[in-house]
């Protein structure tokens, strides 16, 4: 098999391959779009069937690709078998020539030059990481990571990481909140911000507006707003910091880069629960970790570094 034709059934193979991936996110996002909100029994069935489609498709294309490496693994050994047999018809070369000269004669198999054009691919892809890495250094990520090191430093503090999955507000308040023996959980406190927020509409459904026009909200959109609170990964922000000062009756310390801290709950007298705010910490954007003692043998902020 010359190398031109497993090039186009790799390519062939790998364009039917996007495209049946690409309609699966779309399948996704039709089952994604039947579950009612707040309905946690549809919602673990569906996420149960996306998991199996996905799952299928995966082992379905690795199937596929290791069904073509041993077809092209045969197809290259039966060729250079032949390639070894084969004598070169504008010259015959000699016993002695050979001995001689080694090389002559020699022809590289398809099956090396495959071997070799990959490690060349390999090694490229390592300079390109290597080179990213080493233009990450002077990144906006890293330098507000080193910003918030030395301010936490300062105060004997190091960052705790909170995983950036939409509740890390949440999650960094509650590890906060184990400091004073207080049991809590993500659940918990999006139930109180949000009952808190409804109980406190004037408080709140002033400073929301629609993205889209810059209108602000009506009644009907801020309770959606506020069940998304409750019942959703919806990101937490200003408004929920507030909130949630007046619902653990403690002052909450937001610690930034390029800023000076943010206090809220302001006139309740407690040492306040002390948050970290990242501007860039990952590719969706804005993230909040928790803060710890820093000691001399961790450094809790690796996974930022």
């Amino acid at each position: 098999m010359a190398d031109d034709e497993v090039n186009d059934e790799e390519e062939t193979l790998f364009q039917r391959q996007k495209r049946e991936r690409k309609q699966l996110q779309g399948e996704i996002q039709k089952l994604k779009h039947t579950v009612p909100k707040g309905d946690k029994k549809k919602k673990k069935e569906i996420t149960e069937q996306i998991a199996k489609l996905q799952a299928d498709l995966d082992l379905k294309h690795k199937q596929e690709e290791e069904a073509l490496e041993a077809n092209t693994q045969q197809t290259e050994e039966v060729t250079t078998e032949l390639e070894s047999v084969t004598v070169d018809d504008s010259r015959e070369i000699t016993a002695d020539e050979n001995q001689h000269n080694p090389s002559r004669g020699k022809k590289m198999s398809k099956a090396q030059k495959r071997r070799d054009k990959k490690s060349q691919k390999d090694k490229d892809r390592n300079d390109q990481i290597a080179e990213q890495a080493k233009e990450n250094q002077h990144g906006p990520r890293h330098l507000e990571t080193q910003k918030l090191k030395t301010l936490l430093g300062q105060r004997g503090l190091q960052i705790h990481e909170i995983a950036s999955d939409g509740n890390c507000l949440y999650n960094a308040l509650v590890h906060q909140l184990e400091h004073r023996k207080l049991k809590s959980s993500n659940e918990m406190l999006r139930q109180q911000t949000a009952d808190y927020m409804k109980e406190h509409t004037d408080d709140f459904m002033p400073f929301l507006t629609k993205p889209d026009t810059g209108n602000p909200y009506s009644l009907d959109e801020f309770e959606q707003y506020c069940n998304d609170v409750a019942t959703t990964s919806a990101w937490g922000g200003h408004l929920e910091l507030r909130a949630l000062s007046h619902i653990l009756k403690s002052q909450i310390e937001v610690i930034q880069a390029d800023a000076p801290p943010i206090i809220m709950g302001e006139e309740f007298h407690t040492n306040p629960l002390i948050v970290t705010y990242h501007r860039h910490a990952y590719g969706l954007g804005e993230h909040y970790n928790s803060v710890a003692e820093k000691t001399a043998d961790k450094d809790a902020t690796s996974g930022f570094s």
